[in-house]
């Protein structure tokens, strides 16, 4: 057994798009940096990132009604919807630099332009979402939807399930023509061939085991190699966990009091795949339906054009099940071993707090393939079993921590970012929009950890991001002028952006 040391700036662990992301900005504002990675796959985007483990979902808030809630008088907050366009206007703006400086190519391998939609049924629903429509249509980052109750647009719109609907239901949808289906595995594998060639040392086959401080303040990795089975040690004095499932381990190793009182608890998903090229043909958007009363966020049902390997595909889900991996390739031991005495109470609080959310789990995994199919059918009405395969997607850790609002065990359901008190530690947990928002959250990370450098780097990152440290909403001519040039460096075909 092998022990060598080895000095690096920056290390990031976890092959995935944040990783990726973080890698990449790194590399555009300090060249000279070394960054070493560390995945203990074999390859890039295996995980969380991976094209069949995630909805692939350019979340812009155009479709997911769990982004807008109704409050107690009747109107409809859209807050968190303009916070979460917002940021995925400025992860296409950097994915829009990368390919003008030939630093990726070949867009449509990982974007593509796909209508979204939002679809509910009965009247309460579609009262819901006219309301819902006229608060956002004002809101210039999201002009250009449509609303429509009416039956004969609705099968233009989507013919797929439309067909052999009752004619007396009440249903209604919304549709934006700006939205997009990303494929989050292949944006990975691009970005980490970019890193290979700016000599970023990746390692695959190499599980981080545990962290350390060194009396100089900075981090000391301990790295198995798992082909040859060595001990390697490195140090760095900034270190990202970006390991998915897996960070919440990895973050309780490190020590650090910011760490300390979070828990995390699995949910793993479940994708109907349609088998019928006749079928998948006969639909094109990504339509999301409105969770079911008592279901979790995470549960929201959506019917999914998906492009992969370039041929088009057919998504229904996704069904929640349960697993205690924190990772598909994870153990079934990371549950237990992520409880510690400092989180202890807290978990505990949570398992009191979140029956309901234990029942329905329990209810999702003794689903039958045909029960699945029936919750199918109420967006495909024709659909049948012999069409559908059942494919398992992704593991999700849903964060656990104590909050002023929801006392303590409280669950979480978004994406965290960790950080230590000196910014030399960054580490994000949790789930959607996750990949959608990459951009913005390394960039949080960045101005949480390397606060003295900020004002040096901004002309950077502005280049980057033309509209950084900027409110799109409150600038129209500028959001237009974003929306079209990264349409066009993208090559997606929408329609232009209303500009006011």
């Amino acid at each position: 057994m092998g022990n060598r040391e080895k000095k690096t700036d920056v290390i990031l662990i976890g092959a995935g798009t944040m990783s990726a992301t973080l890698g990449t900005i790194l590399k555009e504002l300090v060249p000279e940096w070394e960054i070493t990675v560390f995945e203990k796959l074999g390859s890039a985007g295996e995980e969380s990132s991976n094209e069949w483990n995630n909805a692939g979902t350019g979340h812009a808030a155009l479709c997911e009604l769990n982004y807008t809630v109704e409050k107690p008088d009747g109107t409809v907050d859209i807050t968190k919807a303009i916070k979460i366009n917002e940021q995925f206007q400025v992860s296409r703006q950097f994915w829009s630099y990368l390919v003008n400086r030939n630093l990726i190519h070949n867009p449509q391998d990982f974007i593509r332009s796909l209508p979204h939609m939002s679809m509910v049924q009965g009247e309460e629903n579609v009262r819901f979402l006219k309301k819902r429509f006229e608060a956002m249509s004002n809101n210039p980052l999201f002009r250009g939807a449509e609303f429509s109750d009416d039956p004969k647009k609705l099968m233009e719109w989507f013919p797929l399930i439309m067909q052999q609907r009752p004619l007396n239901e009440a249903i209604a949808a919304t549709k934006n023509e700006a939205g997009t289906d990303v494929n989050f595995g292949a944006l990975t594998r691009m970005l980490f061939n970019h890193l290979e060639s700016e000599n970023v040392n990746i390692h695959y086959k190499h599980r981080v085991d545990n962290m350390k401080r060194t009396n100089d303040g900075a981090w000391e990795l301990k790295v198995k190699n798992l082909e040859s089975g060595t001990i390697e040690r490195h140090t760095a004095k900034f270190v990202f966990v970006g390991g998915g499932g897996g960070s919440l381990h990895i973050l309780q190793k490190s020590g650090i009091p910011e760490g300390k009182h979070i828990g995390g608890f699995p949910v793993s998903g479940l994708f109907l795949v349609c088998n019928n090229p006749e079928v998948v043909a006969k639909h094109h958007a990504k339509v999301y339906g409105k969770a079911k009363v008592g279901a979790p966020p995470m549960s929201v049902p959506h019917l999914d054009t998906r492009f992969i390997d370039n041929k088009k595909s057919l998504l229904f889900g996704p069904f929640a099940g349960f697993s205690p991996k924190f990772l598909k390739t994870g153990s079934v031991c990371d549950l237990i071993t992520s409880v510690k005495p400092d989180n202890l109470l807290t978990m505990l609080s949570a398992g009191v707090k979140e029956m309901s959310l234990t029942k329905y789990l329990i209810q999702q995994v003794l689903l039958s393939k045909e029960q699945r199919i029936e919750d199918l059918r109420e967006f495909i009405p024709t659909a049948t079993v012999e069409d559908w395969d059942l494919v398992v997607a992704g593991q999700r850790v849903q964060v656990i921590k104590d909050t002023e609002a929801g006392g303590k065990g409280t669950l979480q359901f978004g994406t965290e970012v960790i950080t230590s008190g000196d910014g030399s530690v960054a580490a994000l947990l949790g789930a959607s929009p996750g990949a959608s928002t990459a951009v913005h959250v390394m960039l949080d990370v960045i101005n949480r950890c390397f606060p003295q450098q900020m004002k040096e780097w901004e002309p950077k990152i502005k280049e980057m991001i033309p509209s950084y440290g900027m409110s799109l909403m409150d600038n129209p001519k500028l959001l237009y002028k974003v929306q079209t040039s990264t349409a066009e460096a993208l090559e997606l075909n929408e329609r232009k952006p209303i500009v006011s």
